[in-house]
Parts: C-alpha cells; sequence; structure tokens
C-alpha cells in the first residue's frame, strides 16, 4: 500500500522520535498479595508483623539503605513512605505505636517503583499551550499528550511540551526528571447525567425517582451520601436498594478532579487512572483547545477509560493543564472508543466525532458537552486500506473551506494507516471530500513494535499553513510529520 508522503512536499517526516525510557518511574502504593491486576489475599498483616519485630538497629540500617538507593529518583520519597504507610496504619491497632524510622520502613515495604513507559510510548495528540508568554514572533509553544503503558498493560496519559517555528522546526523541551500523579479530588455532581446514565444502565424504578426528588441539579458528595442513608432508611416500603447505591456511589467515583503542585513541570504530570470505570487504564487523549468567543479558551479531551471489561469515553477539561475535571459522558454517540469533540460549538451545540458502532466516523451532538444525541454517520468503510474499520485521528481542524478530519482505517493484516476528509462548515454532516489513498502509512523504520503495522495519531495541531502531525509508531515510539494545509486541500479539492 503507497500512500502520499513521497508526493512533492505534501507531508514530511522530522527527524524527532520519542521512545520509551522506562528510567520515568513513579513511586505507588503496593499491597504484597495483590500485585497489579492480580486477585489474591493480601499479606499486608504478616509484612507489617515482620517489620515490627525487626530490632531498632535493623530499622535504621534498612531505612538507611533504601533512602539511599532511592530518593535520588523521587521527589519527597520520605513523605511517600510516611503517606503509604498511612493507608495501612489502621491494620495496627490503636494500642501499637511506632517512631517514624519504622513508620517509614512499613510505607517503603508498602511502596513500589512503576515505570510508566515500560511497555510502550505512543498515540499523542497536539494542542497550543495555554502560556504563549516569550514566544518570539512566528513562533507557538505546544502541549502534545502521550498514552503511556507500564506493567499490566496499565495506560495512563503523560505530557511533554515544546515549540514550532515560523520554519516549522519542531523542538521539544526535556521533559522533567519527577513523576507526579497529582492530588485527586471530589467534585459537584450532575443530577440530569447521573440520571440519564442510570437510566442507560437499566436504573429508572421507583427507587431511583426517589433518589432524584431528594437532589438538588449540583450535590456534593456529603449530599449524595445524605440522600442514600435516606433511600436506604426507608428500606422496609422501598424494597432492595443496595444495588442502586453501590451504582450511584461508582459513578460518583468515576467524576472527579485532580489538582498538580505549579511548581513541577507540566512534562512531569501524570493523569493515573482513578475512577473504577478507568481501573484498567486511561487511553488515548484527544484533546482540542475549545473556543468559540463565549468563554475563554478551554482544553476538553476525551479519552477511553477501561475497567478491565467495558470502555467508554470520557471527559477531561482543564483550562491550564494543572486541574482537570473528570466527567461521564452519556448517550448514543458517547460510546465505543475515539470519540472527538470539534474545537466550538456549531449551531449553538457542542459536536463531536463518534464511532459509536464501532467501524464508521459519525456526527454527534450535544446542548452541555456531558449528554450527546445519537450519531449521524458520515463517513462509512469503503477503500480497501479501510475495510474493517474507520475513526478519527482526533478533533477537527477549521479551514475556510470545512472541518478537516485525519481518519485511521484498518486494511489487511490489521495494517492502520491514515487518511483525510473535508467536511461541511455548518453541516459536519455531509462530506465534501475525501482522499482516495492514504496520507500515511507505516514505513520500514515504523513497522515494528507492540502492535506491528500501525501509525496512529490522537490530534493534529495547525500552525500558520502547516499541520504538525504527531502519530504513534506501532505502539512502540512516537514521531512527528508536517502537512502543507494547502497542497492538502488542493489534493482534496482539486481545481
Amino acid at each position: 500500500m503507497k500512500d502520499l508522503s513521497s508526493t512533492g512536499r505534501l507531508l514530511v517526516r522530522t527527524q524527532h522520535r520519542l521512545r520509551p525510557d522506562v528510567s520515568r518511574t513513579l513511586c505507588r502504593l503496593f499491597v504484597p498479595g495483590q500485585e497489579t491486576l492480580i486477585r489474591g489475599g493480601s499479606r499486608a498483616m504478616a509484612v507489617i508483623d515482620r517489620v515490627l519485630e525487626l530490632s531498632e538497629h535493623e530499622v535504621e540500617r534498612a531505612l538507611a539503605r533504601t533512602l539511599a538507593r532511592f530518593s535520588d529518583r523521587h521527589r519527597d520519597l520520605a513523605e511517600t513512605m510516611e503517606h503509604n504507610f498511612g493507608l495501612v496504619a489502621h491494620r495496627l491497632g490503636a494500642q501499637i505505636r511506632v517512631g517514624r524510622a519504622r513508620r517509614r520502613l512499613i510505607g517503603a515495604y508498602f511502596t513500589q517503583e512503576y515505570a510508566l513507559e515500560a511497555a510502550a510510548l505512543f498515540n499523542p495528540s497536539m494542542v497550543a499551550h495555554p502560556d504563549q508568554a516569550g514566544c518570539p514572533s512566528g513562533t507557538a509553544r505546544f502541549v502534545m499528550s502521550l498514552r503511556a503503558v507500564g506493567e499490566g498493560h496499565l495506560s495512563s496519559i503523560e505530557f511533554r511540551t515544546g515549540t514550532i517555528g515560523s520554519d516549522s522546526e519542531i523542538r521539544f523541551d526535556p521533559p522533567g526528571r519527577f513523576l507526579d500523579t497529582g492530588c485527586p479530588r471530589s467534585v459537584p455532581y450532575d443530577r440530569d447525567l447521573f440520571q440519564e446514565k442510570l437510566t442507560e444502565l437499566g436504573h429508572n424504578d421507583e427507587n431511583a425517582r426517589f433518589l432524584w426528588s431528594t437532589l438538588p441539579s449540583r450535590f456534593t458528595s456529603a449530599e449524595l451520601d445524605a440522600a442514600l442513608a435516606e433511600l436506604s432508611n426507608q428500606h422496609v416500603t422501598r424494597g432492595d436498594s443496595a444495588v442502586l447505591a453501590d451504582r450511584v456511589r461508582w459513578m460518583a467515583a468515576c467524576n472527579y478532579a485532580v489538582d498538580f503542585d505549579e511548581q513541577h513541570a507540566l512534562s512531569e504530570r501524570v493523569l493515573w487512572p482513578s475512577g473504577p470505570a478507568e481501573s484498567h487504564g486511561m487511553e488515548d487523549a484527544r484533546f482540542v483547545r475549545f473556543a468559540d468567543g463565549e468563554d475563554d479558551p478551554v482544553y476538553y479531551a476525551t479519552y477511553t477509560a477501561f475497567d478491565g471489561s467495558q470502555v467508554e469515553p470520557q471527559l477531561l477539561e482543564t483550562s491550564d493543564f494543572r486541574t482537570f475535571t473528570v466527567s461521564q459522558l452519556s448517550g448514543p454517540s458517547a460510546r465505543n472508543k475515539g470519540m472527538a469533540l470539534f474545537p466550538r460549538r456549531i449551531g449553538g451545540r457542542y459536536a463531536a466525532l463518534s464511532r459509536w458502532d464501532r467501524e464508521s466516523n459519525a456526527i454527534g451532538y450535544s446542548d452541555d458537552g456531558r449528554r450527546w444525541s445519537k450519531a449521524s454517520t458520515v463517513q462509512v468503510p469503503t477503500h480497501p486500506w479501510e475495510l474493517i474499520q474507520l475513526g478519527n485521528c482526533g478533533s477537527p481542524i477549521e479551514t475556510p473551506v470545512g472541518w478537516l478530519v485525519f481518519t485511521h482505517g484498518v486494511g489487511p493484516m490489521r495494517e492502520y494507516a491514515i487518511g483525510v476528509t473535508l467536511l461541511d462548515l455548518d453541516e459536519p454532516e455531509r462530506q465534501l471530500a475525501a482522499l482516495p489513498e492514504p496520507l500515511l502509512v507505516a514505513d520500514e523504520s515504523e513497522r515494528e513494535g507492540y502492535v506491528p503495522n500501525v501509525v496512529y495519531s490522537c490530534g493534529p495541531m495547525i500552525h500558520g499553513g502547516t499541520i504538525v502531525l504527531p502519530y504513534g509508531c506501532s505502539d512502540s515510539s512516537v514521531r512527528t510529520a508536517t502537512v502543507d494545509l494547502s497542497l492538502l486541500l488542493d489534493r482534496l479539492m482539486p481545481g
């Protein structure tokens, strides 16, 4: 299969290549007997008892050795040990008191290094950085998100930064040394979203209606606890409400915020799975800078939450890449993988590319960005290189002649290729043109990897007359290419 990258200067691969760095590690809670993704009984108390039996000299010596070996690899390792001790301290009972050194050593036994990128680094998206201060004329600072995969095939979202010059030269900043997963916290909840989501899951009975009647349109975790307690108090007349209560608490845990220290570099911030819907990974974030004149620009990203058996799109929102809010989505368009928001409202509504049927590109709409309509199919697999399935490679790019959408298609031997389609600005359900051949396929240097023969992007960025297309190579590394916008539009709409 031949792509168009060798035709003139339409697409040019740059020299950049980001590869997994096994030295980028996090400190994570480790519970002996319950290793990553393994179900088993905890051996926590047995380990704690063994540490309690150590002499003070043995404790001091073991702690000193541990700090000497690991402190230069992590920021505030001693504080992390104290924190992880606090998570298991209840097992000691109120009658057992331990000194600082023993606390930290116990915490060390419940801590592990996790190599964030050990298995793979791929599927990037790129957006303009919220802080453009100090950039020379014609230069733009960018943020690139990446999907990192480590032990147990757990996916998380990390970042890189850099600049695109007036000459379209791409420069990456060195990534920060110490990784940080931030501080999760609860957020106000949306009653209508909860109600619609639970209706999809089959919870629309008398108990559910009673629950919604006791909650305001925006409610806190404390108000939810009070409402669920009242529902439980009425169990005699309302029957079994335990299943509903469990599901609502599960939903509440899926909607949260994460705060990062503003002193830590953006490339040190990691969005780590925190909610139950994403317990097995946060995959393929598609970031977009959303600005349509009504409010200050905000960044959204749809990503795939995976709980080990089910996948569903969820939404990230941030204005500064320091505080992120995570929200569930509901409705027919918000199903399966590969949802991508348009960068502004269309006809007063949010719009999104959807692959709700698992194989075609479609458009869905929402009044609030959370609850989505039925999708309208725009593009179905037609060409040999896309007959297995189609999908998008990130949010559309607005041009004077239409919405430019980079797509991915899957063909024989499960080979992925990147194509391009053009949609009407006012009615994106109407396809104006599409390239008959792929824009990009894996070259011989890109074919080998964790998942062979794949090129895949989660979002390009436009800079002047150039589109920067970051893409993953066989789920094992990340490259960038530049695309001449004028030549691409000429190829799509000749004459």
